[in-house]
C-alpha cells in the first residue's frame, strides 16, 4: 500500500512538474537539440529529486 501511495505522488508530482519553473531545467540537465535530433538527460533534476525522496522517506519510515 505505501508502494502504492510513493508512485501516485511521483505521477502527480511527473504531471505538474512542468509548471514548476525550474524543475527539468536546472544548470546541471544535458539538452542537446540539432536538426532533426534532441537528447535530454536531466542530471541535476535527477540528483535533487533523489535527495528530496531521501530525506522524506528517512521520515516516513524511521524507526
Amino acid at each position: 500500500m505505501v508502494l502504492g501511495i510513493i508512485i501516485f505522488l511521483m505521477g502527480g508530482l511527473m504531471l505538474v512538474a512542468g509548471k514548476f519553473p525550474y524543475i527539468g531545467r536546472l544548470p546541471g540537465d544535458i539538452y542537446i537539440k540539432r536538426e532533426n535530433f534532441t537528447f535530454y538527460f536531466p542530471l541535476a533534476t535527477g540528483i535533487i529529486l533523489s535527495i528530496v525522496l531521501t530525506i522524506v522517506l528517512n521520515l516516513i519510515f524511521r524507526r
